[in-house]
């Protein structure tokens, strides 16, 4: 065979998509194997609100060679062991989405169908009491799980807390050290092939970058993959009903929490992302159910520390692109869809795309069997975040605003309603779903009618004294941990 090798890929645009696409790119691919360009301009801005990891950005990191030490320190990055969630069911509820598993699945049946016959019969502890996770997120304590010899530890992962433009400048060291070519400069037209291909992006300079691949990393302007390429944005807005956020940095005060806080307000919700250096805070809500003015008034009046610069307004519309991947364009990032940042899964959708681009990295010839697997898995992995995200505002019981009225009542996915109708009336869970989903139904009040028939082969008695002795040993485990603060170097032992 020929070799048709892609031999020039082209980004355009810089911010966490695109230096963390050329970073992937220049790393997996062959040495030389291809050159990788990355166009973006100084005097456009990113959107940079999105602080909050998931687990994953530990594999991403580890396969670039990245050490932890060095990424914590240039990232100002905290340990994230969840998300606590305030207020979503009803007003004065609280309850975290872990990083882990709760307890152990035992006899092949997970653990919350136990928990369920022991609470049935009186058991004392909390569902939480079982997770080293919320554990040790409750306590501010951590240290990284494979310190440890114990099997607890086993059961837990972490993510991070990151300044996600400092994120974005220490990969943009790493690629270009790895040979990435960054171009300073501005797009004002994208030349076509008569097949509908892109073959150069002219600049404001006069220059002209040509290639065989581009990836569309432009944020919410999708200046390749909606405006030239015409991909559809399939709008979710009749489901997740938040249309803008007002956001501000302020400063850190008190000990670091080691997860996330979102809080239900009247008409959206308020994250609170603690950093090394200063405090990100943010308030995602519906424009129709709320004014700026009195969505800014709710997240000031909920933050603690000094305000740091000023506050300002971001528009947004959930939904996807109906193609991730035309002609010799593929879109990663905001260019590709966007879901509110409830469970911190934008930089999760980003290595999503990296990850399969690379998997069905294409030559020259583009075939329509890449392309058609590609935007099928992207449309798998955003649907299915989606439901989860629909989730949380589907399950409330809140009446106190309009917004929580309609949430409740809305129509829902039918694939979510399966899902939530499986739970509800036997606590099975599809291991299709995105999430913890014992952790977050039960959280807001979904109990399953029945638990499986299984769990009854552990006597009443046996039960009871087996919780009870998981439960003391996770907070044993716990109670030896440093505090975050001290792993993380701020405070002495």
């Amino acid at each position: 065979m020929p070799d048709n090798r892609i031999e020039k890929l082209v980004i355009l645009g810089g911010g966490t998509s695109g230096w963390m696409t050329a970073a992937a790119i220049i790393n997996h691919l062959p040495k030389n194997y291809c050159e990788v360009i990355l166009i973006e301009s100084d005097l456009i801005g990113t959107i940079g609100v999105g602080e909050s990891t998931i687990p994953h950005i530990l594999r991403f990191n580890s396969q670039l060679g990245i050490d932890e030490k060095e990424f914590i320190s240039k990232t100002q990055a905290t340990i994230k062991l969840g998300i606590q969630f305030d207020n979503w069911a009803n007003l004065g509820d609280s309850y975290i989405h872990p990083f882990s598993e709760m307890g152990d699945v035992i006899r092949g049946v997970d653990f919350h169908h136990y928990w369920l016959k022991y609470k049935e019969n009186g058991g004392t502890q909390d569902y939480e009491s079982f997770s080293m996770a919320a554990e040790l997120a409750k306590t501010k304590r951590f240290a990284p799980p494979a310190q440890s010899n114990n099997p607890l530890t086993k059961q837990y992962t972490y993510s991070y807390h990151i300044d996600a433009t400092s994120y974005a400048k220490y990969l943009r060291e790493y690629a270009i050290a790895k040979g990435v070519k960054r171009i300073e400069g501005r797009v004002t037209s994208v030349n076509n092939l008569d097949n509908g291909d892109i073959c150069s992006l002219a600049l404001e300079s006069g220059q002209t970058i040509e290639g065989d691949l581009f990836v569309d990393c432009s944020g919410f302007r999708a200046l390749l993959i909606g405006q030239n390429q015409q991909s559809d944005y399939i709008d979710w807005s009749h489901w997740l009903k938040t249309d803008r956020a007002v956001v501000v940095q302020s400063e850190r005060v008190g000990q670091l929490n080691p997860y996330t806080k979102a809080i239900a307000q009247p008409a959206g919700w308020q994250w609170q992302i603690p950093l090394q250096h200063r405090m990100g805070n943010g308030h995602v809500f519906s424009s129709k159910h709320v004014s700026d003015e009195q969505a800014l008034d709710t997240l000031v009046s909920g933050v603690d520390g000094k305000l740091i610069h000023e506050p300002r307004f971001v528009n947004f519309k959930a939904g996807r692109r109906e193609k991730s991947w035309v002609n010799n364009c593929v879109s990663i990032g905001l260019s590709s869809g966007f879901l509110e940042p409830l469970e911190s899964t934008s930089i999760f959708l980003i290595q999503i795309g990296i990850n399969k681009l690379i998997e069905y990295f294409p030559d020259k010839s583009m075939a329509d069997a890449d392309r058609t697997q590609y935007n099928e898995t992207m449309r798998y992995f955003y649907e299915h975040i989606r439901d989860f995200i629909i989730l949380h505002y589907k399950a409330t019981k809140r009446t106190d605003s309009q917004f929580w009225i309609e949430n409740s009542q809305m129509e829902i996915p039918p694939n979510l309603q399966r899902l939530i109708s499986l739970f509800e009336q036997s606590g099975k869970v599809d291991r299709t779903q995105f999430g913890v989903w014992p952790a977050v139904c039960m959280g807001q009040g979904i109990i399953p009618k029945y638990y499986d028939s299984r769990v009854n082969a552990l006597d009443n008695h046996s039960l009871d004294k087996h919780l009870n002795s998981m439960a003391q040993a996770v907070k044993q485990t716990v109670a030896e941990m440093p505090s975050v603060n001290v792993f993380l170097g701020l405070e002495e032992h």
